[in-house]
């Protein structure tokens, strides 16, 4: 059952977001909880900009932040990711008060600044089209386990292809995220891994990633280069997981935090 803060707030938003099409409750269920979309308009570079933005709310929100996903015809998939991210950065902020409007107030008054990156991205000068070996950072993470696996993957394959990470992804007897990219994104993907649902529990409901760690974060080793995509590995034994490691030249990482452990 949702927090009476929780209603109290949705209640408040339909009452502020009261024009056409500006409030949408999409769903409502007492083990889910609320999800709702939301319109808004903001300023871009040059024009207004109309941006909805779902929020599903948890059983416990405010006690947990809100799961939030961006569209837009007028803005790139990069940007959307650009604008989630940061709402979810903002949202750590707030927690365990109601801050679906606080997170609206705020996207419209840092919009820019939310997107700058990803205009720079689109607009590369010179040839920052090539990031330098100085730029390329690694990191590895391992996750307990993956229940709803085919889901669970098909959201990593998304994450990094928005953030442009490549990297594998390792399923055997241990599960290993290898990423690599700019650090930046890095992080990115990180923030969405601790605060998005993307597994199932052991009743069958959706549930955040409690038990991932990081293993080792730094950047590119000197001589090595950045994997050219980011892949699925099922693995069967420790020599073709070894293999895999030393294919991306990485042997040292493998010994030091994987070989152990296998």
């Amino acid at each position: 059952m949702m927090s009476e803060v929780a209603v109290e707030e949705i209640s408040a938003l339909t009452a502020i977001y009261c024009e056409k099409d500006e409030f949408e409750l999409l769903g409502q269920s007492e083990t889910e909880g609320l999800t709702f979309r939301i319109q808004i308009t903001v300023d871009g570079y040059k024009e207004k900009l109309l941006l909805k933005l779902t929020f599903h709310l948890p059983l416990d929100y405010p006690s947990s932040l809100p799961d939030v996903s961006v569209s837009s015809e007028q803005l790139t998939r990069k940007q959307c990711i650009d604008i989630k991210l940061g709402l979810l950065k903002k949202a750590t902020t707030l927690v365990s008060e109601p801050m679906v409007h606080e997170l609206l107030l705020w996207l419209q008054q840092n919009f820019t600044t939310v997107t700058e990156q990803s205009v720079r991205y689109q607009n590369p000068q010179g040839n920052s089209e090539q990031r330098s070996q100085d730029e390329t950072w690694t990191a590895l993470l391992q996750v307990d386990h993956m229940r709803a696996k085919t889901k669970y993957k098909k959201i990593i394959e998304k994450w990094t292809s928005e953030l442009g990470l490549t990297g594998r992804l390792f399923i055997g007897k241990l599960i290993l995220i290898l990423l690599q990219g700019e650090r930046k994104s890095i992080k990115d993907y990180l923030l969405l891994q601790k605060t998005s649902k993307v597994d199932v529990d052991s009743n069958g409901k959706r549930c955040k990633e409690k038990m991932m760690s990081v293993l080792w974060e730094m950047q590119l080793p000197c001589g090595c280069k950045q994997l050219p995509a980011f892949e699925v590995k099922d693995y069967s034994s420790v020599e073709e997981l070894k293999t895999e490691f030393e294919f991306a030249g990485l042997l040292d990482l493998y010994h030091k935090f994987v070989h152990m452990v296998v």
